[in-house]
């Protein structure tokens, strides 16, 4: 499962069931092209946030509901408790099931289908998520992952993303083999690793009704802020988080660089022991003696291992989602600042 603590996350293969499930896998189609989520679990993903996520505190929850055909319906969902290490006696998994146990005696739906985590800033793409999403989709196919962001929600607009992995990094979570290598061999790069599932929010009939109502209830609200010209701390906090990753992308390539540099350092050196051998062995047949035994080059040349090149795709992936955010953000402001141009030219 899913866990609070970084780089931990396996889901057991009892937790979930869903129908059409043994269809998608013997066609071979992706499991899930659409993701349909009722009203009550966006309005609980958020209230969990708002009561215990706190600045660049994560939280996560459990997604439940069913699957029919291609459509993922997530009817119901339950946050993970905040704890702290002292709490050695506290089991996720068990508690996890007692939730589940308790919804089912309720006639409430309890497959488990999936998990939800908040995000700060749109920093979500870890090794973390990544472990626990392959635990996840490995043990339960139709399994997505939910990304609240709550700060671009907070600026008037609900930031709710559904994500898988995709197939070919299934197989290569499944072989557990990120060198450069598997990777090129898989044709795995940042662009490919999440694929993105469109979401549909639903509300029943009479709650819609009653959002229909309230609106006509409520006064006009002053929304004159939205045409404020100043760019709030949003946009430079991006920036600083995007240079950071920027850095860490450098030092990475620092890293491989290196790793090239001694490998082609160590064939230099196979191709000069080679050299001086075959010098030898020519010498000692002209003296009549034996030549030298053949050894193993491999052994005497223990190959440099290459650095894993997760991190990296990591990285560029979180670099990328980094850069989309702040496009959108920018594409706001200078909405606003041609809009003022244009009626500053008016007014002149």
């Amino acid at each position: 499962m899913a866990s609070r603590k970084e780089g931990s996350g396996a889901a057991g293969s009892g937790f979930g069931a869903s129908k059409g499930k043994g269809k998608a896998a013997a066609t071979g189609d992706s499991a899930v092209k659409q993701v349909q989520i009722d009203g009550l679990v966006v309005l609980k993903i958020i209230k969990h946030y708002q009561e215990e996520g706190q600045g660049n505190e994560v939280v996560q929850g459990v997604l439940l509901g069913l699957v029919v055909d291609d459509r993922l319906e997530i009817t119901n969902c339950f946050p993970f408790p905040q704890h702290t290490e002292d709490d050695a006696d506290f089991d996720e998994v068990q508690y996890q099931m007692e939730m589940m146990r308790s919804l089912r005696h309720v006639n409430i739906d309890h497959l488990h289908v999936g998990w939800y985590q908040s995000t700060y800033y749109g920093s979500f793409v870890t090794r973390a998520l990544l472990d626990s999403q392959f635990s996840y989709q490995h043990a339960i196919e139709e399994s997505v992952v939910l990304i609240y962001d709550p700060i671009k929600t907070a600026q008037g607009s609900l930031s709710l993303k559904a994500y898988r992995l995709t197939p070919k990094l299934m197989e290569v979570c499944k072989e557990k083999d990120f060198s450069p290598e598997a990777l090129k061999k898989a044709n795995i790069a940042y662009e490919n690793m999440f694929e993105e599932v469109p979401i549909v929010i639903k509300n029943s009939y009479l709650i819609n009704v009653m959002l229909w109502e309230l609106e006509k209830k409520s006064a006009v609200a002053d929304r004159h802020e939205l045409l404020s010209l100043a760019s709030s701390n949003h946009l430079g906090k991006s920036l600083q988080l995007l240079m950071d990753r920027v850095d860490e992308m450098s030092q990475d390539i620092v890293k491989y660089n290196t790793y090239l540099r001694n490998v082609s350092k160590q064939q230099q050196q196979k191709h000069q022991y080679q050299q001086r051998r075959q010098q030898e062995n020519i010498q000692r047949q002209s003296r009549g003696e034996a030549p030298l035994p053949e050894e193993d080059i491999n052994k005497l040349f223990k190959p440099p291992q290459p650095p894993p090149r997760m991190e990296s795709l990591l990285i560029a992936g979180q670099i990328n989602t980094y850069c989309q955010n702040i496009k959108e953000f920018n594409a706001q402001n200078l909405g606003k600042l041609f809009m003022a141009q244009a009626l500053q030219d008016y007014n002149n």
